[in-house]
């Protein structure tokens, strides 16, 4: 079980092929359960805000503190052994605002790339 300190839940679309996959890798490397992976997607999750603005950027609860985008990717890091020491780089504010406008980025393409992934998907069935 983990302690106060290491407290955290991520949500994810799991309706979304790109984020299965990248979710399903994180659950990989997390080892030692320390992440509470929570589906939005599904009907019966428990959604801390509205749905809908947990589905257009990524969102993590780290000690109790709600964050998004990069530094919820950044708490989702630090969780993890292998990927801490990035997570910790992007508690440094310009690191972590560089990551951030990569992030913004990717969020602009998402949709092409969701796309790409569905049907790749599709043709692997």
């Amino acid at each position: 079980m983990m302690s106060s300190a290491e407290n955290l839940t991520v949500w994810f679309d799991g309706a979304c092929p790109l984020c299965r996959r990248e979710i399903a890798f994180m659950r990989r490397l997390d080892r030692r359960g320390r992440i509470d992976f929570v589906d939005v997607a599904s009907e019966d999750s428990v959604c801390p805000l509205n749905r809908d603005e947990l589905l257009a950027r990524f969102h993590a609860s780290e000690n109790g503190q709600m964050v998004d985008g990069a530094e919820a990717f950044a708490a989702m890091w630090r969780a993890i052994p292998v990927l801490r020491p990035l997570g910790l780089l992007a508690r440094i504010p310009p690191i972590l605002w560089l990551l951030e406008r990569m992030y913004r980025g990717f969020l602009r393409v998402r949709p092409a790339m969701q796309r790409h992934a569905a049907r790749a998907e599709t043709a692997a069935r």
